[in-house]
């Protein structure tokens, strides 16, 4: 299934690295980047995160949240935010559940793995419609996240 923009985000309740349980609707009223990424401690995965992690002021200057979502363990995720200073949440979609649902999962990985999470973006809005999807079927492609603020401008 593949999400597109103007549909409902699908709901989610997933434990974050600290081991709180998130769900979307804690974020209503707010606007939502939604980062799907294959593993931890990859080398795109890292260029990427660490990306958002040092342009963070800008998706919070126009009052949105960063959440990144991968297959791994939360406690990989854990020590993965600590050794990259990763300064958003990062949450563990460990039975892929949520990576089926946003449509950003791969049947077959490299090195013989399923079941991991596709590279993907998605701009969820205050009310929890999306607004920007994106999945990229290369893992070693990187999200537009100049169209991701373009987007997130044009809500705030």
């Amino acid at each position: 299934m593949s999400l597109k923009v103007g549909d409902k985000a699908p709901s989610f309740s997933l434990f974050s690295s600290e081991k709180k349980v998130v769900k979307l609707e804690d974020f209503e009223g707010k606007n939502i980047v939604l980062l799907f990424f294959p593993l931890a401690f990859t080398s795109t995965c890292t260029a990427e995160l660490c990306s958002v992690r040092d342009e963070i002021s800008d998706y919070n200057s126009i009052g949105s949240e960063v959440i990144a979502i991968s297959v791994d363990s939360l406690y990989t995720l854990a020590k993965y935010k600590e050794e990259q200073k990763l300064n958003f949440m990062l949450i563990s979609d460990f039975n892929k559940e949520v990576s089926s649902a946003y449509g950003s999962i791969y049947e077959l990985f490299s090195s013989g793995m399923k079941g991991v999470s596709k590279r993907s973006a998605f701009v969820i809005d205050k009310i929890g419609i999306i607004r920007y999807a994106e999945v990229l079927e290369n893992a070693s492609e990187i999200p537009n996240l100049s169209a991701v603020k373009t987007v997130l401008t044009q809500l705030s």
